[in-house]
């Protein structure tokens, strides 16, 4: 996927209403996981994802800081993220509960 039309996030877009069911793409552009929530606003947010799911099996929640995705709309106005860590190196963090 060629990210280089799609438009990053603001700030304000950031939140739970937006980003609920984003799919999230490692390195390869493989979808590593979904958006589950979103915790907090502004310049301190953190993101839970949904990862491992296959083939409806229970996925794995874990949390990242916002910073670490970069959160886009495609030209369709579909809202994903793109992330540098592997589906492996989520999987690696601790489960996130709530």
């Amino acid at each position: 996927m060629d990210h280089s039309k799609h438009s990053t996030l603001t700030r304000q877009e950031i939140n739970q209403t937006n980003l609920e069911g984003a799919p999230i793409y490692g390195v390869d552009d493989y979808k590593i996981g979904t958006i589950s929530h979103v915790h907090g606003a502004g310049a301190v947010t953190d993101i839970v994802i949904d990862v491992g799911e296959f083939l409806g099996l229970v996925s794995k929640p874990v949390l990242v800081s916002v910073d670490q995705l970069n959160l886009m709309r495609d030209v369709h106005g579909q809202v994903h993220g793109v992330t540098a860590w592997t589906r492996e190196h989520l999987l690696a963090l601790p489960e996130h509960r709530h």
